[in-house]
């Protein structure tokens, strides 16, 4: 039943007729119990505002006779009411559903006093329930006396997960009001994943023994959020933290391989002076990001070759004991690693395999570069390599494997492209391993409309879940774009390299 403002009173009159006047006696006190119990994982969609509000008071609270109730264009004036008073706010567009939704949750609470913004209307569960209108503006009750407001209980044991990746709705305000008026705990995840900083996974491990509630579309399923929680309370942290590469960071890489200067700027130096460069890259762009920029080496770490080799494949692969101090260094210094391969006439997955020691560890990623993925009887520099999609799945399905078994945070996975044509049936790319950041790094060189180029061709049709990077040349881009430059691209990269 929905009374509008001028039947405020009338209503009020009419419930009271029902409930006797003793409910204005200014001696009367309304208590509000926490809930100290709650606990298991729930999602609400933060559109349907009865709904949402409904399951953040039945995750903070065990019983109400006081509950503010409102319309989601009366949220902040709701959700104000909520603080003041300590009780749960419940929201209804004047649907069934939310009609529904809110009457079974005032029942629940066993609510015996209602207080609604006199502002716009209302809807108002029926029952003997006395309403009371309050001001939006002071808060102060219009047409009846209140009651006085007590909680008893401790605080709650319960956690509300809010979507940061757009405004917030009007359900996620009102119920971030009635969790926080519970003493409960509101944290504000980035695109839904409680593995993306330092301060979510800090939310996630101390909502452990409690109730959550996760308000907002990017949550996902249920399965899907436990994993992530789980993965937030048990992995070790990445460089700058968190347990999800993004959105909590970007990274500035210097490519090349150690002692090979030809191959670029991470060769041009030993390791001391590669982890001040690197670090001396990432500076120059913090002050343009919102996010941490972290630094990186992008390692070559099986070398295309003209000659076929001992093993014939045409790529020399290098020893994991050659890299192992540059991993270590990097992990003691907060430097994230990409392991790129170059493999000739070998294979992605084959490839992959013989450094899954290095890439155990929990800030190293990895990166296949199909330019150098040859066919037998190709030769490089004679064409531009290329990979299948069902080759990368294979290799994406091995190392999401290696990430879970390991109990290791999300892992970087690296596309180099230039060309269409250096990954085939691209539309194929199964982009649904949870455990790894899937990543297009545009290798286009040249001058900036050519670059542009290149950058925007890439994106045409690309799988939904793979985020850019892009790679600045100090030889062969005319002119090199600076920072400013090259986070002015659209989209923004996430992952930029120099080579």
């Amino acid at each position: 039943m929905s009374f509008p403002r001028t039947h405020l009173a009338a209503a009020a009159v009419l419930v009271l007729t029902a409930v006797g006047l003793a409910a204005c006696d200014t001696g009367d006190e309304a208590e509000v119990v926490l809930r100290t119990d709650a606990e298991g994982t729930s999602l609400a969609a933060s559109d349907q505002a009865g709904e949402a509000t409904a399951a953040a008071s039945a995750l903070a609270y065990e019983s109400a006779e006081a509950v503010v109730v409102g319309s989601p264009e009366g949220s902040w004036s709701v959700s104000e009411k909520v603080r003041e008073l300590g009780a749960p706010g419940l929201l209804s567009d004047g649907g069934a559903e939310d009609e529904a939704a809110l009457s079974e949750e005032l029942d629940r609470l066993g609510a015996q006093t209602v207080f609604v913004p006199s502002d716009q209307e209302v809807p108002v569960a029926a029952g003997e329930r006395e309403v009371i209108a309050y001001d939006p503006q002071t808060l102060e009750p219009e047409d009846a006396q209140a009651p006085e407001v007590s909680r008893s209980g401790e605080a709650a044991n319960a956690s509300l997960f809010v979507d940061r990746g757009s405004d917030r709705t009007p359900a996620q305000e009102v119920a971030s009001a009635a969790v926080e008026a519970a003493s409960g705990a509101v944290a504000h995840l980035p695109e839904g994943d409680p593995r993306a900083t330092s301060e979510t996974v800090a939310a996630a491990k101390a909502a452990e023994d409690g109730g959550i509630l996760a308000l907002g579309d990017a949550f996902g399923d249920e399965a899907l959020l436990t994993s992530r929680l789980e993965t937030a309370r048990t992995a070790p942290e990445l460089p700058g933290g968190g347990s999800a590469v993004f959105p909590g960071r970007r990274m500035v890489a210097a490519y090349g391989s150690p002692g090979i200067p030809s191959l670029g700027i991470l060769g041009e130096q030993d390791l001391d002076g590669t982890v001040e460069r690197v670090k001396a890259l990432a500076a120059e762009y913090q002050g343009l990001s919102e996010e941490p920029v972290i630094p990186a080496m992008e390692i070559i770490t099986t070398v295309a070759s003209g000659q076929p080799g001992a093993d014939g494949n045409h790529s020399s692969e290098l020893d994991p004991e050659t890299l192992r101090p540059w991993v270590e260094r990097a992990g003691e210094e907060g430097i994230y690693v990409v392991l790129d391969l170059q493999p000739g006439t070998s294979s992605f997955p084959e490839q992959a395999r013989l450094y899954e020691d290095l890439l155990a560890q929990p800030h190293v990623g990895l990166a296949l570069d199909a330019e150098w993925r040859l066919e037998e009887g190709q030769r490089h520099l004679e064409q531009i390599g290329s990979v299948d999609a069902a080759e990368v799945n294979e290799t994406a399905d091995w190392l999401a494997e290696l990430t879970a078994e390991r109990g290791l945070p999300q892992k970087a996975f690296v596309l180099h492209q230039f060309s269409r044509s250096m990954i085939e049936n691209r539309e194929d790319i199964d982009t649904s391993h949870d455990e790894l950041a899937m990543l297009l790094h545009a290798d286009g060189h040249g001058t900036p409309d050519l670059k542009l180029g290149t950058w925007n061709a890439l994106q045409e049709g690309l799988p939904a879940g793979i985020r850019m990077a892009w790679k600045n040349f100090y030889d062969e881009d005319t002119p090199m774009f600076t920072p400013e430059q090259t986070f002015e691209v659209e989209p923004r990269p996430w992952f930029v390299s120099y080579q």
